[in-house]
């Protein structure tokens, strides 16, 4: 009935904060963000606009993504006994909020706002730059996303992209590939309605741009937080960790039977195990608390994210 410390390192479990992806998200969006602004400030195009600040938003969700990776390392204490492993699931449920309100609802708003000017929409001078400065983007963005996607395919296993960002216990990873397609499908957009107000000379395509884009940052920031705030309210194993928990506690000679079985995640790569087994009521404390740890070397081995174990030897009363 012992259990590991916190921050207790396996060779079948590494860890993976998604520094790779964050820190491409991050220098993509920051230079993104600086040449869509500019671009804005020559062309007044609305889409634009919406894309620099929806790239500066980004780049402060990659920050507090660090931030919550850096602050989820600290040591359990008296306070916080089981330790901050989940802080990374709060400060990704922020990084939904500002995705939400800064990216999405700013969007809209501009768009909106610019519809009434619609009519009176001016091509700019230098025509060209607004579309060159959204196709360099898309090339940017698409290198992050080539990034996050190389570094989520190790933890994706078998199942689909999909799959991955509702099942996943990492939470920045898929925060940052929800971001990264946003941003591409958003520049995409913002192409599309840059271009045709360019070549119709009609702000409303302009407009109708930042407002389709204000849309998708609000749905993904919806999908985003419906996620984490099933982290943050507590998940336990999956079946297959389960069934292999399961099966190391029954795999031995000490039980045949467990009365019941409890797990939780307290942070991406840490699960608390706690199990109540069956044990004859003629064995021994000493005895007991031997298979005890049996039991619990198995299960370890099994699933190695299994770091805090408690297991209670009873007898089976039916």
């Amino acid at each position: 009935m012992t259990d590991a410390p916190a921050t207790r390192e396996t060779e079948h479990a590494p860890e993976s904060h998604g520094g790779a992806a964050i820190y491409a998200a991050l220098g993509a969006n920051v230079g993104i963000a600086i040449v869509k602004f500019l671009a804005f400030l020559f062309s007044g195009s609305s889409s634009l606009l919406a894309e620099s600040v929806h790239s500066l938003a980004d780049s402060g969700n990659q920050l507090l993504l660090l931030i919550g990776g850096r602050r989820a390392k600290k040591q359990a204490d008296r306070e916080h006994p089981f330790g901050y492993g989940r802080e990374r699931y709060v400060y990704a449920f922020v990084v939904a909020i500002i995705l939400f309100s800064v990216g999405g609802v700013f969007s809209i708003y501009e768009g909106v706002h610019k519809l009434q000017e619609a009519d009176h929409y001016v091509r700019p001078h230098l025509w060209w730059l607004p579309l060159a400065v959204l196709l360099v983007s898309i090339v940017l963005e698409g290198f992050s996303l080539r990034t996050g996607l190389a570094e989520s395919r190790p933890h994706k296993g078998a199942g689909t992209w999909v799959q991955f960002i509702r099942r996943a216990k990492n939470p920045e990873l898929p925060a940052v590939l929800l971001e990264d397609v946003a941003a591409l499908t958003g520049l995409v957009l913002a192409l599309i309605g840059v271009g045709l107000a360019l070549i119709t000379g009609n702000g409303f395509f302009d407009a109708a741009g930042s407002i389709a884009i204000g849309v998708l940052l609000v749905l993904v920031a919806i999908v985003l937080g419906m996620e984490v705030k099933s982290l943050l309210v507590g998940e336990g194993a999956n079946e297959a960790e389960l069934q292999k928990i399961e099966q190391a506690i029954l795999a031995g000679p000490e039980t045949d039977r467990i009365i019941h079985l409890r797990t939780l995640y307290l942070g991406p790569e840490e699960l608390l195990v706690a199990a109540k087994i069956a044990m004859p009521g003629s064995r021994t404390v000493a005895d007991a608390s031997t298979a005890t740890d049996l039991v619990e070397a198995r299960i370890r081995s099994a699933v190695p994210v299994a770091r805090l174990i408690y297991l209670e030897a009873d007898v089976f009363r039916g």
